[in-house]
């Protein structure tokens, strides 16, 4: 078969991208969208924490123009690390952290999921994510979106945690 020839049937067995079928989005709420923000979460994790499995302890963060971000290892097993994750503030002569997370990351599964979130914020932008998704979301969606976004923000602060 010529070469020329050859080319045609190969780009006639070709797809081309308006022949695409576009995957569909995770719905929110779904136990689909879900996973992929516990996924998503385990991604942003490891960026601000690389060495998540072998750190074991209290760990702080500092960079310029940020608060000092505090991370406490709570417990460790074969296949998880449950951790803390916050800034702390001083109000009215106490120590109070804000956002206070506490995160399981699933190191088999790489995924990683927050466990609790507290409900009021001294953040504008954290108030605000769950004013936005408090009435249509339930409240895992809501803790993991938050985590999410605050993980992404760290990320983009230089946030990083090694170990020491």
């Amino acid at each position: 078969m010529p070469f020329a020839v050859e080319v045609l049937c190969y780009i006639d067995c070709m797809l081309f991208d308006h022949e695409l079928v576009p995957q569909a989005a995770a719905k929110p709420r779904s136990f689909i969208g879900l996973m992929s923000i516990y996924e998503s979460n385990y991604l942003r994790l490891l960026r601000v924490i690389p060495e998540l499995e072998r750190l074991d302890g209290y760990y702080q963060s500092r960079v310029a123009g940020d608060c000092s971000l505090h991370l406490e290892i709570i417990e460790r097993t074969r296949y998880t690390v449950t951790l803390s994750l916050s800034y702390f503030f001083s109000e009215n002569g106490k120590r109070v952290a804000d956002p206070d997370l506490k995160i399981r990351a699933y190191l088999d599964g790489h995924l990683a999921e927050a466990m609790n979130l507290d409900g009021s914020h001294r953040h504008l932008a954290l108030r605000r994510l769950c004013r936005e998704y408090r009435c249509e979301l339930d409240q895992r969606w809501r803790r993991n979106i938050v985590l999410n976004k605050w993980l992404e923000y760290l990320v983009d602060q230089g946030h990083l945690i090694l170990e020491r």
